[in-house]
């Protein structure tokens, strides 16, 4: 749900232009040399039929669930304090995402036990997110909810695949995986359009992943899931017209954690399995930062403040586009990163890994040096 909503300060449709281009790249890669590894034009044409089709979906329906969420009062109220975007925004972008997701993997895939299980974990998170949406659920209730979806993923046989471990070891790992990019995306879907959009982007390069892999079933759902996101995005950018909330942060979270774990990065490196880290470096870098801010001020983690990233480069005077933009960027660069690494020798990753830590740790101080208001502050106001 959105704590930082502001009037639109940076002219122009540069970013706009960014979100249709990615849809260009992605059907550029259909035609591209990488359809060499591909089995067949066939696939080729079905990973462009998935793309297309799912956002169409998305974009389609869109409005249409904003209509639904502003009838039954399905929508995120601001409070003057951590909420304070203009007036109240309808949830909903979440169940637009979920549906328009399965309903593509309806037309263009054949289901396996992996799949249903990634999908009814997911259902298990809609829900709880649902109910989150309309009226707050505890945290624990959507901690147990978390928890029961992971276990149904393990159950259907999906395990961490990016290094041989033993099972003793392997499922706490799987568990701690799934359940941190979950609650990542939760906590970094604060802005218009942030955790949608960096979200698609981390699609992309999964996408090609699976592609330097092989891996048809990944790409097929990578891609319903990128263009379930980029027809979202259209409508959750800056200014919002609805918001992700709950149902789709999870479920957004669920997947790409889930989808990242699945096949090899290290054909070519033994290090290669550090690669999900950074697709998916956004996201866990503004958790981490969070978690680390909020222990140094002894504040609970179940407790809402204005310790992320991207509002600390608001407070700075970055407007909402700039910010959302750059992530975009970083997670694509993160991403291309991460691509490398995979082709490159283990001394090469050390070097490559350090650099990467040195800059991150140098904008993580800078940003904690900005002054942001105490959560005392913020809930002692109005």
């Amino acid at each position: 749900m959105s704590t930082e909503r502001s009037p639109m300060t940076l002219k122009g449709n540069s970013c706009q232009s960014v979100n249709f281009s990615f849809a260009f790249i992605i059907m550029t890669l259909s035609v591209s040399p990488l359809t060499n590894l591909l089995p067949s034009t066939y696939i080729a044409f079905k990973y462009l039929f998935t793309f297309l089709l799912s956002s169409g979906l998305a974009w389609w329906a869109t409005p249409l669930a904003r209509n639904a969420a502003l009838r039954y009062n399905i929508v995120d109220k601001p409070d003057g304090r951590l909420k304070d975007h203009a007036q109240p925004t309808p949830y909903l972008g979440g169940i637009v995402v979920y549906i328009s997701f399965l309903l593509t993997l309806s037309c263009t895939f054949d289901f396996n036990e992996k799949v249903l299980g990634i999908i009814l974990a997911g259902s298990v998170l809609v829900i709880i997110g649902l109910f989150d949406d309309m009226q707050a659920v505890t945290p624990k209730i959507k901690f147990l909810g978390q928890l029961i979806a992971i276990l149904v993923l393990v159950k259907s046989g999906i395990r961490i695949e990016l290094i041989a471990l033993p099972e003793w070891i392997n499922l706490p790992f799987t568990v701690l995986w799934i359940a941190g990019i979950i609650n990542a995306l939760n906590i970094l879907d604060i802005m218009d359009g942030l955790a949608t959009g960096v979200a698609f982007c981390a699609s992309l390069i999964l996408f090609l992943v699976s592609i330097l892999n092989g891996n048809t079933m990944i790409a097929i759902l990578t891609l319903a899931l990128a263009g379930s996101l980029l027809g979202v995005l259209k409508y959750n950018f800056e200014p919002a017209k609805i918001y992700l909330g709950d149902t789709g942060s999870m479920f957004i979270g669920l997947m790409l954690g889930s989808l990242s774990m699945i096949g090899s990065y290290s054909h070519h490196n033994n290090l290669g399995f550090v690669a999900p880290l950074l697709i998916l470096g956004v996201p866990i870098f503004d958790m981490l930062f969070v978690m680390v801010l909020r222990y140094r001020k002894g504040i609970s983690m179940f407790l809402g403040s204005k310790d992320h990233f991207p509002l600390r480069c608001r407070k700075i005077g970055f407007s909402v586009r700039q910010i959302v933009c750059m992530s975009y960027a970083a997670t694509l660069l993160l991403g291309g990163v991460a691509l490398w690494i995979m082709y490159v020798t283990p001394f090469a990753t050390v070097w490559i890994l350090s650099g990467v830590i040195v800059v991150v740790l140098a904008i993580a101080w800078k940003l904690s040096q900005v002054q942001m208001p105490s959560n005392k502050e913020i809930f002692s106001e109005s």
